[in-house]
């Protein structure tokens, strides 16, 4: 296993910051607003060929009044229990906290090795503001910068050296490749009660406050064998309900999560029916070509006969008509109701988004589809097409050569797309057709070999040809 190692410390201390920095990404919401950062966010980080996990958490505070302290205090608890090494960052430039001994006997009760960073530290001229913090009674204090990155580098060199020395062996990759499962929706329809209910634990907070999720974390999980990477987006409202900066920054973050993933699981609650809202979600992750599964919410409420589920379903595929390839499942994350089932089916659905068809079999099916139905005629021409291939996975993505490629019309589009899923079998993925002008290859129409035109043939003055 990686070594854990936990980032932790109050509000604002720029705990997520030195996130981004270490992991050399913006995966971390940052802001001036204390409090941002709600969940455990998880990634893996190499430094000095070494690799590890890195933790980022909530900012600790004790507050009654505060509808989420109890609960951040709970992730932070769960993510130095799992932590191997934690590094307790503090503010060099606004100093000593009563939260920060709060903290401090937190961690009184953990015999785990503990780094404390004094952030905020721009230079060495700035670094006798780490006396004030030898007053917990702490030996060594790493003066750092996240945002300019000043003693960071000298402090990940120490923070490497406590690791197991078998650590900096090269782990090999495992056989089996991570499936990336985002799960999206609007907000409140139960996408942290989903994950927590398939990982098990309460990783996510959960609340009936919209909004509550504002990053896009990372789970990994093992179901069955096969490891998943679970995304728990922020909710995704309209976008005139979108005002404050924070909230579009999480939905942009939602939104990026969606280029990422293999499966979107799109979360509607089937409480309140389907929504135009909904359906626009589902626009997003068909636009960004992700494989999809609607997932029914909240069933356990509905009011429901023997055709209910029939009745949801169909208006379901009317309103997405663009995702009717896309399987849906009705659940409940809070009684657990079908949720066994949800990755039977993300492994079938990515089987098909993963795959790759042979280029023989590929032009044996077009060459039936054509011989089929005829190519119509443009400008007075008939439409040739000459060979296909695949040119991509993940979506599956075909290209067809033809004489006029703008002669295709969309109806024959959807007629050619709609053979190559039966043909293949591609049944619940997404899949792209494009057409290409190309000549001097085999006519499916006619099986002929198309002899490609020669020019006149040019002589020089001695009648040499050139």
């Amino acid at each position: 296993m990686k070594p854990i190692v936990a980032i932790i410390g109050r509000p604002n201390v720029g705990k997520s910051t030195l996130f981004n920095r270490v992991t050399r990404s913006r995966d971390a919401i940052v802001d001036d607003l204390p409090g941002v950062t709600r969940d455990r966010n998880y990634q893996d980080v190499v430094w000095d060929e070494i690799e590890f996990t890195l933790v980022d958490t909530g900012g600790y505070i004790e507050d009654d009044d505060d509808d989420f302290a109890s609960h951040i205090k709970y992730q932070i608890e769960q993510a130095i229990d799992a932590a191997d090494i934690i590094v307790f960052v503090l503010d060099g430039k606004h100093g000593l906290s009563p939260f920060d001994r709060d903290l401090i006997e937190l961690l009184n009760h953990t015999t785990k090795t503990i780094l404390y960073a004094v952030n905020k530290i721009d230079g060495i001229e700035q670094e006798a503001n780490l006396y004030e913090f030898y007053g917990l009674g702490i030996e060594n204090l790493y003066p750092v910068s996240a945002e300019h990155g000043y003693g960071v580098r000298d402090f990940m060199d120490i923070l490497v050296g406590f690791f197991p020395k078998q650590e900096k062996e090269s782990t090999k990759e495992s056989d089996d490749e991570v499936i990336q499962v985002a799960v999206v929706g609007r907000p409140n329809a139960g996408k942290s009660s989903l994950i927590n209910r398939i990982i098990g634990e309460k990783r996510l907070l959960v609340s009936d406050v919209p909004g509550t999720t504002r990053d896009s974390v990372d789970s990994l999980v093992e179901i069955d064998g096969r490891p998943y990477s679970i995304i728990d987006t922020a909710g995704i409202r309209r976008k005139g309900k979108v005002s404050k900066k924070l909230e579009k920054f999480s939905v942009i973050k939602a939104l990026k999560s969606l280029d990422r993933c293999d499966v979107a699981l799109i979360v509607l609650d089937a409480s309140e029916g389907i929504t135009d809202q909904d359906i626009s979600i589902a626009g997003y992750a068909h636009d960004r070509g992700c494989a999809c599964i609607f997932l029914l919410n909240k069933w356990d409420i509905v009011e429901k006969d023997r055709n209910t589920a029939k009745q949801y379903l169909e208006r379901l595929k009317m309103e997405a008509k663009f995702l009717a390839f896309a399987p849906a499942i009705t659940i409940s994350a809070l009684t657990g109701l079908r949720v066994h089932t949800i990755f039977k089916q993300v492994n079938e659905v990515y089987a098909q988004y993963a795959f790759r068809v042979g280029t023989g079999e590929l032009n044996r099916i077009i060459t039936r589809a054509v011989t089929k139905t005829e190519p119509p005629l443009y400008k007075g021409k008939r439409l040739k097409f000459y060979y296909a291939a695949q040119v991509g996975k993940k979506p599956p993505a075909f290209v067809c050569f033809v004489n006029f490629p703008n002669g295709v019309h969309f109806s024959y589009r959807r007629f050619l797309s709609n053979q190559i899923r039966e043909g293949t079998g591609l049944s619940k993925t997404p899949i792209r057709v494009w057409f290409r002008q190309r000549t001097g290859k085999i006519d499916f129409g006619s099986r002929k070999r198309v002899k490609p035109r020669l020019g006149k043939r040019k002589y020089g003055k001695k009648g040499n040809k050139r």
